[in-house]
């Protein structure tokens, strides 16, 4: 899922610069975010596929993307954030 794609160029920027730094202590991926579809940008999901880079959702969890998020709900968190970010 991507959002990013329906802001101005650039729009998003700022935000993603400021969830960088306040997820810099690398949230650990404990179980339960396995089971939720999460949201990250569309270019950053083409980025891990080239170059194995690991991705970073809205609501934190850091992951390689392996799985068809189509089989899995929206993790509440990302939604959550999406919804304040608009």
């Amino acid at each position: 899922m991507d959002p990013g794609s329906d802001s101005p160029a650039g729009g998003t920027d700022v935000l993603d610069r400021q969830l960088e730094e306040l997820l810099e202590d690398e949230r650990t991926d404990d179980g339960d975010h396995d089971k939720f579809a999460h949201y990250v940008r569309k270019e950053k999901i083409v980025e891990s596929a080239v170059t194995g880079k690991p991705v970073r959702a809205l609501c934190g969890k850091k992951w390689l993307p392996n799985a068809n998020p189509d089989r899995f709900p929206i993790c509440p968190d990302c939604k959550r954030i999406y919804e304040q970010m608009k």
